[in-house]
């Protein structure tokens, strides 16, 4: 039985990566890929490598390096290979909801890992079983495998251009067949998908830019919403399978926590952004109550860490307060197999975070974070400010209030999760205990971004991009398998 810490940041999504590469070990390579998209999901990984006749898999429960070790790696040979590191979204945390899925086909082997949710997969699922068709797990990834392996048409880009017309929601994928890679974005861009050149001939698609950067690719383009592009000997073969909704609804999570700082997407740095998100917020900060007279109420300006360190840079570079480090995170503590104490339990985040006490103490002390969600880790992060002699706590979050949850592939909770659902800003600072707390509005965080629109924003407003059946889009049909 594994522990993982409370968290009250937004859940991470997956991360999904492919291979073709004809004089490599692409199994490693795959491998090494999934490591630097470790920080999408650390519930389960997976692999699947094919060598153009025969098809092997290999997927477990836990991190990467645990799950692939040097005899597990031996046996997986080929030239072509799809990962997956997980989150779940549709379908609840568990071995048979791993990825990639693999099945045997009248047309060969398949196997398919998905980054996204379908909103529509419970009504899916039932017309597949309605067939006769027997599934395994409560995950729509292995909905989507299954109509892929009961479609007809000529060819694989055949048969997933036609899935994709019944497809609704986010889905990034990569497919594996005997003697190709295909990755698929859907038409609103969701979730993001690169592909690049591998330097050694062949290609590699995968979720964040900086992946494909450790596997040393180059002219690295992302996979356009809509379209399918299949990895193989005739080099890269592209079809636009449904035109591109616009405009897009891409992720804005994205930028403010999920991404690696070095991913580019759709041309905009995460960096960047981060940065900006920071000096947006300073400037409303700025041009609202944190003043007395001319001088600002603060000392010292502190992230969260990891996510909200460029954004505290920011803050500190337009509001002229020096940047400092207040918390160092132990980056490991929160999951793992051992479980705590009673008493080591009770000490919550502290066990997670601990605070350089003198960079706060006898200070105005302003704390960048990224969101707030559940509400479950702002409180006891201002205690432990305040105990290590923090003056004053005023809190800055890099976006708006969190009031709604997105079924497009971000696990943030239900509505009755989300503290910011019915609750005003002043509830939440009473709550949470801190001097005073500031939210960036959604015009700045847009401009922070760069662009009117072209972002999914519902998590924020409600105003999702699709319709949705807030009952099964996340473990509806999971019922049936209890």
């Amino acid at each position: 039985m594994k522990f993982e810490m409370e968290d009250d940041s937004p859940k991470e999504e997956c991360g999904v990566i492919g291979v073709f590469a004809p004089d490599e070990d692409v199994a490693r390579m795959t491998f090494f890929g999934l490591y630097a998209l470790q920080h999408r999901g650390q519930e389960a990984a997976g692999m699947a490598v094919a060598d153009g006749r025969a098809m092997s898999i290999h997927k477990g429960v836990w991190l990467v390096s645990q799950v692939f070790t040097s005899s597990v790696m031996d046996k997986l040979s080929g030239h072509y290979a799809i990962g997956h590191t997980r989150y779940s979204t549709t379908g609840s945390s568990s071995e048979r909801n791993a990825q990639p899925f693999m099945i045997e086909t009248m047309h060969g082997p398949l196997a398919l890992a998905h980054n996204g949710n379908l909103v529509n997969s419970a009504e899916l699922r039932e017309e597949l079983m309605q067939q006769g068709v027997g599934l395994s797990s409560s995950s729509d990834t292995e909905v989507m495998t299954m109509m892929l392996a009961r479609n007809g048409g000529k060819t694989w880009e055949e048969r997933i251009k036609y899935a994709m017309k019944k497809w609704v929601g986010a889905y990034s994928l990569v497919i594996l067949t005997r003697d190709s890679v295909y990755a698929v974005r859907d038409p609103w861009g969701f979730r993001p998908l690169c592909i690049g050149l591998l330097p050694s001939g062949g290609h590699a698609v995968a979720s964040e830019t900086g992946a494909l950067q450790t596997l040393g690719c180059e002219a690295i383009r992302d996979v356009k919403p809509g379209e399918i592009v299949e990895l193989s000997d005739n080099a890269l073969k592209v079809m636009q399978a449904l035109p591109s909704v616009k405009p897009s609804a891409m992720c804005v999570f994205e930028h403010i926590y999920f991404a690696r700082p070095d991913q580019v997407w759709d041309g905009i740095g995460v960096h960047t952004v981060r940065q900006r998100l920071g000096e947006e917020l300073a400037r409303e900060v700025l041009n609202g109550s944190l003043r007395e007279t001319d001088d600002l109420i603060a000392d010292v300006v502190i992230p969260v860490p990891d996510s909200s360190v460029p954004a505290a840079i920011g803050f500190s570079h337009v509001s002229g307060i020096p940047y400092n480090d207040g918390f160092i995170k132990n980056r490991y503590v929160g999951r793992t197999f051992i479980e705590p104490t009673d008493s080591l339990r009770k000490r919550g985040v502290a066990l997670k975070f601990n605070v350089i006490n003198e960079n706060v103490r006898d200070k105005r002390v302003i704390m960048i974070d990224d969101s707030i969600v559940r509400g479950n880790t702002t409180g006891p992060l201002i205690k432990l400010l305040r105990s290590a002699g923090a003056k004053e706590v005023h809190v800055a979050i890099t976006c708006p209030p969190i009031a709604h949850p997105c079924f497009m592939g971000v696990d943030m909770g239900k509505h009755d999760n989300l503290i910011a659902h019915k609750r005003t800003v002043e509830d939440i600072r009473q709550f949470v205990d801190a001097d005073s707390l500031y939210y960036l509005s959604l015009d700045g965080m847009m401009r922070a971004v760069g662009r009117k629109d072209g972002f999914c924003q519902a998590c924020f407003t409600g105003q999702y991009p699709i319709q949705v059946d807030v009952d099964t889009v996340k473990t509806g049909f999971e019922r049936s398998l209890k």
